[in-house]
Parts: C-alpha cells; sequence; structure tokens
C-alpha cells in the first residue's frame, strides 16, 4: 500500500528529486548494514523473538510516516523500518529450518506467492486512498495496524523447538505445530565461537556469537559465494531501475494516471504470484537443476526489460510487466536456493540476511542511477537495468558452476 506512494508523498512535503533520492539511498543503507545482522541474530536467539522485534519496530516505523508532516519525519520513519524490517527474510530462513533441501524452493516459492497477495491488493489499496483527503496518512495508519496484528498472531501461535529431519519426506508437522517452531538451541551450537562449554541459560546479550557467525562467513563469501552475490546484485538493482520511475514514467510516456497504473501493478503482481504454483512443474522439468532455470529467467528478464524499454505502446508495457513479475519471483526464488545450498544451512537467517544485504546494496546503487538516466529519457533506467542484467547473464555462463540443482548434493554443513 505504502511503497508505491513513497515518492508522490516525499513530492507533496516539498522535497526536491534530489532530497528524496538521498531519504531512499539511506533507507538502502540501513538496510545494507542491518541485513546480515538481523539474520544472524535471529540464528541465535530464535526466530519467534526477532520476528516479534521486527515486526513491532517496523509497524514504529510506519506509525511515524503516517504522522510525518515535513521531510524530517519522513525520513525519520524510515530509520527504524529500514534497521527492522526483514521479517520475509526471517520467515523464509525458518522455512529453510523445516524443509529438505530438495523440498526447499518449492516451499519457498509458495512462501513467496503468499507474499506476493500484499502486492496484488496493496497497490490497488493505496492507489484509491491516495485521491482521498488525507489518504497517505490514512495509508500509513491501516499498514501499522496490519503489523501490530502480525505481532499478536505471532505471540498467540504455539511454537516449539523443532530439529531438522534429513528423511525423504521432510519435516513430519502435526496440526498444532504446522510450519511453526524454532531451532535456535542447535543453531546456537553451530554458531558458538569454541571454547569450554558454559551450562544453564545465560542472561548477556548473544553478541558475541553473532560476531562469531558472521566472521565465520567471510571465507565463505569471499571464497565460495562471490558470483552469487554479485548476481544478485546485478539483477536487483536492474529490476529496481525498472520499478524507480515505473508510475512517472507511465505517465510521461502515455500519459497514464498513477490510479490506473496502481491497477495494472497489481495486475502484473496477481499474474506474478502464479509463479510460486509453476516453480514445481519448472523444477521438474529442469530436474532440480536452480542454476539452470536462475540463467533462464534472467535471460528472460533481460528480454522483457529491452522490449519495455522501446514500447510504443501501452499493450506492450502490460505484457512485458506481466511476464516480468513472473521472471522476477522464479529468479528470486532460485537465487535464494542457490545460497542455501552453497553456504549450508546451519545459518540460514545469516546467509539469507547477508542476501539482503546484497539488495540494500542495490536499493543505495539504483535511485542514483535511475535520476541520472532518468535525465537523458524516460526509457533511460529500464534499458540501463537491461545492460546489467546482460552483464549477470554473462557471469552466469561463463562462472564454472560449482553447485547442482538435481536435489541429491550434500550441503556443506552436513
Amino acid at each position: 500500500m505504502v511503497v508505491p506512494l513513497l515518492s508522490l508523498h516525499v513530492k507533496s512535503l516539498g522535497a526536491s528529486p534530489t532530497v528524496a533520492g538521498i531519504v531512499g539511498s539511506c533507507y538502502g543503507i540501513l538496510q545494507l548494514f542491518s541485513s546480515t545482522v538481523v539474520g544472524c541474530w535471529s540464528d541465535v536467539v530464535g526466530r519467534r523473538s526477532s520476528l516479534l522485534v521486527c515486526i513491532l519496530f517496523s509497524a514504529l516505523g510506519y506509525l511515524i510516516l503516517g504522522a510525518s508532516t515535513n521531510v524530517f519525519l519522513f525520513a525519520l520513519a524510515r530509520v527504524p523500518v529500514g534497521i527492522f524490517k526483514h521479517t520475509l527474510s526471517i520467515s523464509r530462513a525458518l522455512l529453510s529450518d523445516l524443509v529438505t533441501e530438495k523440498e526447499r524452493p518449492l516451499v519457498i516459492g509458495q512462501f513467496n506467492t503468499a507474499s506476493s497477495m500484499g502486492f496484488i491488493l496493496g497497490p490497488m489499496i493505496g492507489g484509491y486512498l491516495t485521491e482521498l483527503d488525507g489518504g497517505f496518512y490514512l495509508t500509513a495508519v491501516i499498514c501499522f495496524s496490519v503489523f501490530v496484528l502480525n505481532a499478536g498472531l505471532i505471540w498467540l501461535f504455539p511454537w516449539s523447538e523443532v530439529k531438522l529431519n534429513s528423511t525423504k519426506n521432510g519435516l513430519p508437522l502435526d496440526k498444532n505445530h504446522a510450519l511453526l517452531g524454532e531451532r535456535h538451541c542447535e543453531v546456537r551450537e553451530a554458531t558458538k565461537p569454541r571454547g569450554p562449554p558454559v551450562s544453564g541459560r545465560t542472561a548477556r546479550l548473544p553478541w558475541g556469537d553473532v560476531v562469531a557467525a558472521l566472521r565465520g562467513l567471510k571465507r565463505l563469501i569471499f571464497s565460495e559465494m562471490w558470483d552469487i552475490f554479485l548476481m544478485r546484485l546485478l539483477m536487483g538493482v536492474a529490476v529496481m531501475l525498472y520499478h524507480s520511475n515505473f508510475v512517472l514514467a507511465l505517465e510521461e510516456r502515455f500519459g497514464v494516471r498513477p490510479k490506473m497504473t496502481g491497477y495494472l501493478i497489481s495486475y502484473s503482481s496477481a499474474l506474478g504470484a502464479l509463479a510460486g504454483f509453476a516453480l514445481g512443474p519448472i523444477l521438474r522439468l529442469y530436474k532440480h537443476n536452480s542454476r539452470a532455470v536462475l540463467l533462464h529467467s534472467s535471460a528472460l528478464t533481460f528480454t522483457l526489460l529491452l522490449l519495455y524499454s522501446t514500447a510504443h505502446t501501452v499493450g506492450v508495457v502490460v505484457f512485458s510487466s506481466t511476464l516480468l513479475s513472473f521472471t522476477t519471483a522464479i529468479g528470486r526464488t532460485c537465487i535464494t536456493d542457490l545460497q542455501l545450498t552453497v553456504g549450508g544451512a546451519q545459518a540460514s537467517g545469516t546467509l539469507i540476511g547477508m542476501g539482503q544485504s546484497v539488495t540494500a546494496v542495490a536499493r543505495v546503487i539504483a535511485p542514483l542511477l535511475s535520476g541520472l538516466a532518468q535525465e537523458v529519457s524516460p526509457c533511460g533506467p529500464p534499458s540501463l537495468g537491461a545492460a546489467l542484467a546482460l552483464v549477470a547473464i554473462i557471469i552466469m555462463s561463463l562462472k564454472r558452476p560449482r553447485y547442482g540443482g538435481d536435489g541429491s548434493d550434500k550441503v556443506k554443513s552436513d
């Protein structure tokens, strides 16, 4: 509901495009430094506690946003959201705890489908409310209420410690504990620095465990995963460049009003959500080779970005936007699965947090590149995005894969 309206709201507060870009980049910088720490923290303290803290602080940010009447309050409202809005990442880490490696891409794809429902309903609701008096403030308050509701659901749901099952069928879950649980005790042992055992619970904050886990990932990232994170960065910037001026570009190129653009975003998101249902058959077709699916979906993303940037009719825009939602959803799921396959499952929260940090770097870079490209043409940002996607495809094609996707590979942590 809120994200498509942010640029319009900060403009209504009197901010120049440069100031708006700086505020957007600051949000990305906060995400950059907080993603890995929050992900690792969820490995140490458990998913439930970390989810509750992140949801409540995010709710606070949207409450401040609803009360923002100047640029300073607007920027202040983005601080708690930038630091703590990692609820989807922690939820994906929880799912990776509960299922086997072969089932993981399908389950995460289904989870992405569920979360995509927000992108179906949100832009329509936000686009409608923004045309009312005080519509943005009402939208922010509704968003705050949804976060509080989620916190209440997490507090009420039954949680119990579960252990990762290595059987073929994955983790058996009964009705009372379906997709609910934590294995933070197991992760504590995996991320705990070497030393004499400590008996009983300690009251100190687990920052030592967090720092130890981050140090342990340093060698892994730079020696074996640099290409995966570089792919994620390039494709992330490419897709964000496409979204960065979508509303303004349609208005300048075709005279489409923001309300109709909101409907278009919801429509393409609705079809893109079907990617979660199609992921299972696609993986079976590719024999669970996530890398091949990622390569081909990225190639299609490049083609669609190029098509969108050269479109002369709204029909071509609708066609390319629809398929882009599908290809980006497939690619997002596959890149997450590759991270967990190469990095191992013992610190899934940290690995997913690292991926989010890379995405945060893209959030910092994309607004700056978009502003420069838009000075040339309204088609500049998506054209630049297509070029970056092509670079990512070349890297994926030239880099010799060290990982397979047939579901039979042994996870490094095993």
